[in-house]
């Protein structure tokens, strides 16, 4: 079981870039350390915010599939 978000953005219904810009605008809002998590339905996201974690050195723990869309867990690590 994946370790509970500190926060959940939703970004369901809103096409990339956007979840990405959520994400990166909230990412602060969480301890260094926590986890984070965007629910998008976009299927780019699928790609986009684990690249997104790679190139801004965040860690990309998981994506948990959901009745519509996914959520992506993401790790602050600064």
């Amino acid at each position: 079981m994946p370790e509970q978000p500190l926060l959940i953005i939703d970004a369901i219904g809103r096409k990339c870039p956007i979840p990405i810009i959520l994400l990166a605008g909230r990412l602060r809002d969480v301890p260094i350390g926590s986890v984070i998590a965007v629910t998008a339905d976009d299927p780019a996201a699928q790609a986009d915010i684990p690249a997104w974690c790679r190139m801004k050195r965040h860690t990309f723990v998981t994506e948990v599939p959901l009745r519509r869309g996914s959520a992506f867990h993401i790790r602050r690590m600064y």
